[in-house]
């Protein structure tokens, strides 16, 4: 299949972009490569695939452009037949949004909107998308449910998010556009982002600095290995969203519809505690955490705790990859990839 990946210089777009390359898909990456974060990083994923496509011979190609530039993505998909699109491209970050809300608005709304339109113009067969388990905001009731309703979100990143799933149920209902939105639960692993605690942990522990460990490391975060969420946004490409025939307009289901459009969790339905998944990086550096206990940030939930059974009935999703396993291959991809860092800054130098 030919597959667009927007957001393929980001972390979890590259690794799906990876993956697709290597089971031998045709794939067009799409990606800003912006200042958010170091675009150093960005750089160094867009390399791994650059030498991924030309050793394996593959039918890979790669647009710098942004999503919100019409013209662009209009283009694109012109160039393209695209089979399927996997857009997980976004202004990400909770914090960040409650300082530069107007990013969110051009990355997560505009650039969404253009997508939608190029996927209707050109019968695109499945649109997935990349929306978050923040969306679920105010609602204390555990396990995560699809079923349950997301109408309080905590910040404007959420708000944004919960807008795409509305979004597209509406070109799923007027234009028959099959899409599946993906509620990712705190993904880690090798390739992340630096603006993340997992990789911010691991280079202050390392210098001898201390870590922020805010609601005093007693909130759970549904740690999920980029691996395993690699499979189910695969998997769930894979299978075009199709209506519900038991949907009832009377008790509207959330998570489906009488259109072509599902809502699915995306993690790895075992909540960690934030102070043991700090152990388990002091078990893989082998040198232990200062920590610098603060209350609660404006716009964190206390916990979260994904229910994947739709989206494992529906595709046969199962994570596999333990905390403590998943913590160690961080650890072993950012020694390498530092030594690299330092390795080529010297060459500079």
């Amino acid at each position: 299949m030919k597959v667009l990946v927007t957001g393929s210089a980001g972390f979890i777009g590259y690794h799906v972009a990876r993956r697709l390359i290597e089971r031998g898909d045709s794939v067009v990456g799409f990606d800003v490569v912006n200042d958010y974060y170091d675009p150093a990083l960005k750089e160094a994923r867009l390399a791994q695939l650059d030498e991924l496509g030309a050793t394996q011979g593959a039918d890979y190609t790669f647009v710098r452009a942004d999503l919100a530039d019409q013209t662009t993505v209009d283009q694109t998909f012109a160039d393209h037949d695209f089979d399927r699109v996997i857009h997980l491209a976004a202004q990400a970050g909770v914090r960040y949004s409650l300082e530069n809300p107007r990013a969110y608005v051009q990355s997560n709304l505009v650039g969404f909107t253009n997508v939608l339109e190029a996927c209707r113009e050109h019968e695109v067969g499945h649109l997935v998308y990349a929306s978050t388990s923040s969306v679920y905001g105010a609602n204390t009731r555990m396990p995560f449910s699809e079923h349950d309703g997301v109408d309080h979100p905590l910040q404007f990143y959420a708000a944004t998010k919960r807008a795409n799933e509305l979004m597209a149920h509406s070109y799923s209902h007027l234009f028959g556009l099959p899409t599946t939105g993906l509620r990712f639960f705190t993904v880690y692993g090798p390739w992340g982002r630096p603006d993340m605690a997992l990789f911010t942990f691991t280079r202050k522990i390392l210098a001898g600095e201390p870590i922020d460990l805010f609601n005093h490391g007693n909130h759970s975060r549904d740690f999920t290995y980029i691996d395993d969420i690699v499979e189910g946004v695969i998997r769930a490409s894979d299978a075009p969203a199709r209506p519900n025939p038991n949907w009832d307009a009377a008790k509207p289901d959330p998570a489906t519809s009488n259109a072509p459009y599902r809502i699915f969790n995306i993690g790895n339905s075992n909540p960690v505690k934030l102070g043991d998944y700090v152990e388990a990086l002091e078990e893989a550096l082998g040198k232990k955490a200062i920590c610098n206990l603060l209350p609660l940030q404006p716009g964190d939930v206390p916990d979260t705790f994904s229910d994947t059974s739709e989206l494992t009935a529906a595709t046969g999703y199962a994570p596999s990859t333990p905390v403590k396993q998943g913590v160690a291959n961080f650890v072993n991809w950012y020694r390498e990839y530092q030594v690299s860092t330092d390795r080529s800054t010297a060459e500079i130098c």
